[in-house]
């Protein structure tokens, strides 16, 4: 009778855990494409600085804020901690590019950055 309880109890967490891993993947975020102007979290599409929205956006980030993306009306927050994403976002500042990653209210968790 204890090795029937023990295959049972075995099939039964495969069960549980498959179920969990189905579940899991169904509420996972899915990569977008965006493409938009760069600016900072901050300004948004109007840049209240004297000069350049690049040089605004860059400044704006030197004092904290974070980088933006404005598509068309919205502007969404970027987050993100890769070197090469924030340095192409860098280059990028008051220019075109293309972000991918995942969204939730208006923030984007970025996993890719390209220049247009």
């Amino acid at each position: 009778m204890k090795p029937r309880l023990q295959k049972f109890s075995f099939v039964l967490l495969n069960v549980f855990v498959s179920l969990g891993l189905m579940v899991c993947s169904a509420f996972a975020a899915k990569a977008q494409t965006f493409t938009g102007t760069v600016s900072d979290a901050m300004c948004g599409a109007k840049h209240e600085m004297a000069g350049s929205a690049a040089q605004c956006t860059r400044e704006c980030v030197g004092k904290g804020s974070k980088y933006a993306l404005v598509v068309g009306d919205k502007v969404y927050t970027l987050e993100t901690s890769d070197k090469a994403a924030l340095a192409t976002l860098d280059k990028q500042a008051g220019a075109k590019a293309t972000v991918t990653g995942s969204e939730k209210d208006n923030v984007i968790t970025v996993t890719k950055v390209t220049a247009q």
